[in-house]
């Protein structure tokens, strides 16, 4: 289908942010594993945290929707695969990599699939980690690559992984290893990129009574040319049991960029609510950014305001602890004034597509002048309107869909947004951008 620009009013409005998805599947796995019963609030229902609920489900967690929350009876960490066949995990890449370590916890075998994108996600890197722990994977077309099938066993103990891929593997790590017969400790190498999303996990694994050391220590050694010492992170989880809670999900800073992105480019003022000034969201930074570009910013508790003449300033940002924002900024800066460099964003290229090649090939297409590298890319504001393709990634048919304030644009793949904002269309139109599929 097509997402196009239906009209635009007046830009602004008073509009909540829909809530957290990386805090939605955490907050789903992590009741599902715990002793007793949880009721998550504010739930993100989109098809990526579906398939959390279903791989829960399938391995004994018991999951009921009421009309204002989601009823979660926990299995005691206490595992067993209902499904004699590979469980399907559509499009959900943080699914894949949460519950390939916590699958090791049934007391039978597990297979993790996926659709085409989702097989094309690679996990050696995590599976090569999980071997010193006991817990033996194997990639059916020998790829490293889903569908995996994950053997029953972990027994615990030291290993370390690369944090320059994808903070996924190291949190998927953390969320199993208290389940461990003996604990684990973690050593994660540099580069340590997107940290805050192992720190989210760490926040929400205390309310669910699971606490971890942390702590750090330098290499003096040749690690790289770059450097003289390297810094090793080190996670110390001792064996612990979750405990159910009731849980509350924060508004989402990834899926409120396009928000505040329309604001900043279509000029006007609004109110974005469940936006919490102390969110450990590494994606919190796109109000920095707009900051930087010239727009009004104001923080509050739990809501944040904004103010623009959509007159943008070309901004330079390092994005390695907030990649997801990666395709809302680089719009950002193809409406710009100026140029703008982004870095830092390397590990995009193994999201559900190669962001950084998808979104410089698909402003190329709108007459965007850019220079792409393999960490980043430049971009020189100004585009025209044309058609361009989401190739299958909701960011991408989010983000471009605001070029659509200020030029022709239609977007095709342009339903997918539904993975992780499945109002979308419905919310925007609370601020005035009005979309409709075609």
């Amino acid at each position: 289908m097509i997402l196009k620009v239906k009209n635009v009013s007046n830009i602004g409005g008073i509009v909540k942010a829909p809530p957290s998805k990386s805090y939605s599947h955490r907050a789903i796995i992590l009741a599902s594993l715990a002793n007793g019963t949880s009721k998550l609030y504010n739930l993100l229902f989109s098809g990526d945290t579906q398939a959390s609920i279903d791989v829960c489900k399938a391995l004994g967690a018991k999951i009921t929707k009421h009309d204002d929350y989601l009823e979660v009876v926990g299995t005691s960490a206490k595992l067993h695969n209902s499904k004699t066949h590979a469980i399907d995990l559509a499009n959900s890449g943080t699914t894949l990599r949460l519950m390939t370590s916590v699958a090791s916890l049934s007391d039978n075998d597990v297979i993790l699939t996926g659709d085409e994108s989702l097989q094309s996600r690679p996990m050696g890197l995590l599976m090569d980690a999980l071997i010193p722990l006991g817990i033996t994977t194997k990639s059916l077309n020998n790829n490293d690559k889903a569908p995996i099938l994950i053997k029953p066993g972990y027994v615990g103990g030291d290993t370390n992984i690369l944090g320059s891929i994808s903070s996924q593997f190291i949190s998927s790590i953390i969320i199993s290893a208290p389940l461990s017969d003996k604990g684990v400790t973690l050593f994660v190498l540099p580069e340590f990129k997107s940290k805050p999303y192992v720190d989210m996990t760490i926040d929400i694994m205390k309310k669910f009574g699971v606490n971890i050391l942390k702590g750090y220590y330098l290499k003096h050694e040749s690690c790289n040319k770059e450097f003289k010492s390297c810094r090793i992170d080190e996670f110390v989880i001792k064996k612990q049991d979750y405990m159910a809670c009731d849980y509350i999900v924060e508004g989402d800073y990834s899926s409120a960029s396009y928000l505040l992105a329309c604001v900043a480019i279509g000029g006007g003022n609004a109110k974005i609510l469940n936006l919490f000034k102390s969110s450990k969201q590494g994606d919190k930074l796109i109000l920095d950014i707009l900051e930087k570009m010239g727009v009004e910013i104001n923080r509050y508790d739990d809501y944040v305001e904004i103010s623009s003449d959509s007159n943008l300033k070309a901004v330079d940002v390092d994005l390695s602890n907030a990649p997801d924002l990666l395709v809302t900024v680089a719009v950002l800066a193809a409406m710009a004034n100026g140029t703008s460099n982004i870095t830092g964003v390397k590990h995009t290229r193994v999201k559900e597509t190669d962001r950084i090649d998808t979104t410089c090939r698909e402003l190329e297409k709108l007459g965007c002048k850019l220079v792409e590298y393999e960490g980043g890319m430049s971009i020189t504001g100004g585009v025209n309107s044309g058609v361009v393709d989401s190739h299958g990634d909701h960011r991408l048919a989010m983000a471009f869909s605001l070029i659509g304030l200020k030029n022709e644009i239609e977007i095709k793949n342009g339903e997918v947004f539904d993975v992780s904002f499945p109002n979308f269309i419905d919310t925007m139109a609370k601020i005035g951008f009005n979309l409709e599929l075609i």
